[in-house]
C-alpha cells in the first residue's frame, strides 16, 4: 500500500497544493495502540552492545585512514583516503543523530554530551542541529513549520520556486537534475550554518564547548593535510572529503520525505497519520540500514524517535500491520527508485520558476 505520490495524483497542481486532510479518518488511538505493542516487545530498550560494536568499527576505520595517510605520503592516492574520511564522518553523523534522539546511552544528559562531541568532531554544531531537527520531527513536510522544506538554493514547494530570481531561478528550473551535484557542496553548507549559529548574538547552549570541539576538529584535520601534502594536493584532498561527506549525507536524508505529501500550515492531522503519510521507507534490509544509519526505516523512526537502530526492523512489522488494518498508506521504495521520485518531484516544483510570460500549457508540452 502506497501513499499519494506525484505519479498517483490526478494532477501535479492538485498534489502540490498540499494534502486535503479532511479525507483522513481520526486515528487518535492508533499511536497509543502501536506504542503499547512496541513497548511489550522491548523495542525501546537500549542496544548497548550494538553501538559499542559500531563505535569500535568506526574507530578502527579512522585509525586505518590515518595510517594510510601517513604511509601514502605525496601521492594522489591520498584522495582515496579523503573519500574514506567523508564516508566515516557521515557514519559518525548517524551516531550523533541517534545520540541526539537519546537512542544510545541510558540518560538524556549523557546522550546530549555524546551527541555534542560526535557532532563537533565532524565540524557541526549540535545545538544548531538539535533545534532544527526537533522542529522537523514535530511537523514533517508542513509548510512554514518544517525547516527541512524551507526555501534555500533548492525549492521544495511551488510558492518558493516562483520567488526565485537570478542564478537561483536558473538553478530552480533545473533543480531536480542539479540536486545531487549540489549535494557535493552540502558539507561546506553544514559547516557554514554551524559557524553562523555558534557566532550568532542570541543565546546558544554550550556555545564555547562546541566552538572548542569544532575548532579542535578542524585543527586536527587541516594541519596535517596542509603540513605534509603539497598545497594543490591538500586542497584536492579537502575538496574530495567535503564533497563525499555532503553527497553521502544528502543522499541518505533526501529519500525520507522529499516527494511525499506536503501538509498545509493550518491543517489538522493526528500524530500517527502525520508521521506515516509524510515519510518513506527504503527497502533493502541490513545493507540499507548500515548504509543509511537506520534512516531507511524513516516511518518507524518518526513514530519512535528514541528507538535504537537495530530495533527498527521489528517495529516495521508492527507499524505495517496497523497501517493495513487502519487503511493508512505505508510507503516503501527502493533506494534508486526513491531518488527517481525526488528528481521528478523537484523538477515539477521547479516549473513554477519559469518565465512569468511563458504560457504554462505550451511549456508543459515542450518539456514533455
Amino acid at each position: 500500500m502506497q501513499s499519494p505520490t506525484l505519479e498517483s495524483a490526478p494532477t501535479v497542481r492538485r498534489w502540490q497544493k498540499y494534502v486535503d486532510t479532511t479525507d483522513y479518518p481520526p486515528l487518535i488511538r492508533a499511536y497509543t495502540e502501536v506504542s503499547q505493542r512496541v513497548k511489550e516487545q522491548g523495542l525501546l530498550h537500549r542496544a548497548r552492545w550494538f553501538y559499542i560494536v559500531v563505535g569500535s568499527v568506526l574507530a578502527l576505520g579512522m585509525g586505518g585512514a590515518i595510517t594510510g595517510f601517513v604511509l601514502l605520503g605525496h601521492s594522489w592516492f591520498q584522495l582515496l583516503i579523503a573519500a574514506v574520511l567523508g564516508v566515516l564522518f557521515t557514519q559518525v553523523a548517524f551516531l550523533a543523530h541517534e545520540a541526539g534522539h537519546k537512542q544510545i546511552l541510558a540518560t538524556a544528559p549523557a546522550n546530549d554530551r555524546l551527541a555534542r562531541i560526535l557532532a563537533g568532531s565532524i565540524g557541526m554544531s549540535f545545538s544548531w542541529w538539535d533545534s532544527k531537527h526537533t522542529r522537523h520531527h514535530g511537523n514533517p513536510n508542513r509548510i512554514a513549520k518544517d525547516p527541512d522544506i524551507a526555501i534555500d538554493t533548492v525549492s521544495f514547494v511551488e510558492e518558493d520556486a516562483a520567488t526565485a530570481r537570478g542564478l537561483r531561478r536558473w538553478i530552480t528550473r533545473r533543480q531536480g537534475w542539479l540536486f545531487f551535484p549540489l549535494l557535493t557542496l552540502e558539507g561546506l553548507n553544514l559547516h557554514r550554518l554551524s559557524f553562523q549559529h555558534l557566532f550568532s548574538r542570541g543565546p546558544v547552549k554550550s556555545r564555547w564547548i562546541e566552538l572548542a570541539i569544532v575548532f579542535g576538529r578542524f585543527a586536527l584535520l587541516l594541519v596535517p593535510v596542509f603540513l605534509f601534502l603539497p598545497i594543490g594536493m591538500a586542497f584536492a584532498f579537502m575538496g574530495v572529503q567535503f564533497a563525499v561527506f555532503g553527497l553521502y549525507m544528502g543522499s541518505s536524508f533526501a529519500p525520507n520525505h522529499k516527494g511525499m505529501p506536503v501538509i498545509a500550515k493550518d491543517a489538522k492531522l493526528d500524530f500517527f497519520s502525520k508521521q506515516v503519510r509524510t515519510s518513506r521507507n527504503i527497502r533493502g534490509g541490513w545493507w540499507a540500514t548500515t548504509l543509511m544509519g537506520g534512516l531507511n526505516y524513516q516511518i518507524e523512526h518518526h513514530l519512535f524517535p528514541n528507538m535504537p537502530r537495530p530495533h527498527l526492523r521489528k517495529a516495521r512489522l508492527i507499524v505495517r500491520e496497523f497501517c493495513d488494518k487502519l487503511d493508512v498508506p505505508y510507503t516503501e521504495a527502493s533506494l534508486v527508485g526513491s531518488y527517481g521520485i525526488v528528481i521528478r518531484y523537484l523538477n515539477r516544483v521547479g516549473l513554477a520558476a519559469r518565465d512569468p510570460f511563458e504560457c504554462p500549457i505550451t511549456a508543459q508540452y515542450r518539456r514533455a
